[in-house]
């Protein structure tokens, strides 16, 4: 019947090689579905070309993507009308097209929840990392320059009794306050487009608060936002200039939430203490890039959700 032949026409095109797990729970959902084919570009390390995406997605029905895949209109009518489905394996989605997907009918999703706790704890280890220079430590261990004790050597700032600040109190940033009250912070400020539940108020502690003054009061700043019109550039040179000279700034979220130009200033200059980042602009950054010559900056290789479960 016509029915059964659409059926034996689903493709879906997966855009990087899985983890075992994944990929074997993939195969049995397609395999309960014997009419849906999987299309996978086999490769753990490189993201698949634009070239080939535009490609292979011809005529598909499905899309499992990652965040280094951008998936616009052009990638959409390069499928056509069989396109039914985009899926990221991620929670946030900036790179995907959701207005151009809305056109045409094309159902996105991605994966909100999963990475909760993953990638607080993530956030938790970097600004302790931050704060207390274990990077810059560790380093000079390795290059031979840890010699005789000296007071000054290797110091970093307290964060017990002082006052935390949060950009977005959603899922994520909501994990990473209930993680940091074991760590006695004195105060938690708050900032978003709109207050949170009070069960969530009741459950971190955190006390709603403009941007500015979050930043003026709070001696460690975390970034737990979504990157939207609205976010981007957020942390400008204006709002690096309000945060104390002895803050640390944790940015977890989406390299456009920073002006990074104006961080490595802030940075260089003294203006702030300093910064760790999971987000770095651009991915993969080369070892040559300005931030990484910036002592008081850590940055890791957007690593928020890299544990074996999620």
């Amino acid at each position: 019947t016509h029915a059964m032949a659409a059926a034996a026409a689903l493709r879906l095109v997966v855009t990087r090689k899985l983890p075992t797990a994944a990929r074997a729970a993939l195969t049995a959902a397609a395999g309960r579905a014997p009419a849906i084919t999987l299309d996978v570009w086999e490769s753990e390390t490189e993201a698949m070309p634009r070239d080939e995406l535009l490609r292979r997605v011809s005529g598909a029905s499905g899309l499992l993507c990652l965040l280094t895949d951008r998936v616009d209109a052009e990638v959409m009518d390069a499928a056509g009308a069989s396109l039914r489905a985009v899926s990221t394996m991620s929670v946030g989605f900036d790179h995907v097209d959701v207005a151009a997907a809305t056109e045409r009918g094309v159902l996105v999703s991605n994966t909100p929840g999963y990475l909760d706790d993953t990638t607080a704890e993530l956030a938790v280890a970097l600004l302790l990392a931050t704060t207390r220079g274990l990077v810059t430590a560790s380093n000079s261990i390795r290059a031979g320059e840890w010699g005789t004790w000296s007071p000054g050597q290797y110091c970093g700032v307290d964060i017990a009794g002082k006052t935390l600040g949060v950009v977005g109190l959603g899922r994520i940033g909501a994990s990473f306050v209930r993680k940091m009250r074991g760590f006695d912070m004195a105060r938690v400020l708050y900032a978003g487009r709109r207050r949170a539940a009070e069960e969530v108020e009741a459950a971190t502690g955190a006390e709603f608060v403009d941007l500015d003054t979050l930043l003026a009061e709070s001696d460690v700043v975390s970034l737990h936002c979504p990157l939207t019109d609205a976010t981007r550039g957020l942390i400008d040179a204006r709002a690096l200039a309000l945060m104390k000279p002895t803050a640390v700034l944790i940015n977890t979220a989406r390299a456009g939430v920073i002006d990074q130009d104006a961080l490595i200033d802030a940075l260089t200059t003294g203006k702030i203490f300093a910064a760790g980042t999971d987000v770095p602009d651009p991915e993969p950054m080369g070892a040559d890039h300005p931030l990484l010559k910036v002592p008081n900056c850590v940055v890791l290789p957007h690593i928020g959700s890299a544990t074996t479960a999620t």
